[in-house]
């Protein structure tokens, strides 16, 4: 079945496990992470990297260490961390990005632009602390 929308597997590891790091009193680490996003530890462990070396989140090494933010988590957007994983998202006019069109309109008729502004908008109004347990 094909999907027009999805997610990378490393951008939804960001996402989720960047919420989880947010909710969690102290350090959470690359297992507690992989268990309860259902991922394989050396996924989150490499997606994890990533956003230590992009400074949203800090590690600690050793039997207690696992990550904590760098920030409080109203100041970090989904966009942000998806952007962090993935680069930057980019608005064009079209999707195939050929110089020269054989049609006089798109026959995508700019569908694609307009969910990109739109995702990147809902991205960019989403932060972590809107997901935290109250």
């Amino acid at each position: 079945m094909s999907k027009i929308v999805t997610l990378s597997e490393a951008s939804a590891i960001a996402l989720h496990g960047m919420i989880l790091v947010a909710q969690s009193d102290g350090l959470i680490n690359v297992i507690q992470i992989a268990e309860k996003t259902e991922s394989s530890k050396h996924h989150v462990a490499k997606v994890f990297q990533r956003l230590v070396k992009e400074g949203l989140i800090i590690s600690q090494r050793g039997p207690k260490g696992g990550f904590k933010l760098t920030k409080k988590p109203e100041e970090i957007t989904f966009l942000t961390v998806y952007e962090a994983i993935e680069g930057s998202i980019s608005v064009v006019e079209c999707p195939i990005e050929k110089p020269n069109c054989p049609f006089k309109k798109c026959i995508l008729n700019g569908v694609t632009q307009r969910m990109t502004k739109e995702f990147k908008k809902y991205l960019s109004e989403q932060t972590l602390d809107m997901y935290l347990k109250h």
